[in-house]
């Protein structure tokens, strides 16, 4: 069984920047003393809207990245769609507390969208383009027995 090295290891960063959103959430309200909600508070709202927004993409691409993996995707394009994924997503809170718009939040969300587009596209492609590994496992015994 496969280790899904490329899903765990991004999967594990996207805990931690879920963790690391959860905290400046918290912190902004523990300052403006909000226990639900934002209080009115532009920049609660912005720190929550920017955790929520990772909360709404993160796990459709951890998906998408895990079925690739298992379906035998390409390594590289995995590990390239990985690390463009999470540094848009540290780089979108940081663009969400700028007055919109501003290239930070736009530059974030573009390159998720784009991300999660090449994904879903290359995990539509490959049950049509792959070959299948019960076709591989009979040709290969095929030839075996024509030896």
């Amino acid at each position: 069984m496969d280790v899904l090295t490329i899903t765990l290891t991004i999967a594990g960063a996207a805990a931690l920047i879920n963790l690391w959103l959860s905290l400046r959430v918290s912190h902004l309200r523990r300052i403006h003393k909000v226990s639900v909600g934002d209080g009115g508070h532009e920049g609660v709202r912005a720190r929550m809207r920017a955790h929520a927004n990772f909360a709404e993409t993160t796990p459709i691409f951890l998906i998408l990245l895990a079925l690739i993996e298992l379906a035998r995707g390409s390594l590289d394009l995995l590990w390239v769609a990985g690390i463009l994924f999470v540094l848009a997503r540290l780089a979108h809170p940081f663009g969400m507390e700028r007055p919109a718009p501003n290239l930070l939040r736009m530059g974030s969300v573009l390159v998720s969208w784009l991300v999660l587009l090449a994904l879903a596209v290359y995990a539509l492609s490959i049950p049509y383009t792959e070959p299948r590994l019960d076709e591989s496992i009979a040709a290969a015994s095929s030839a075996r027995a024509a030896a």
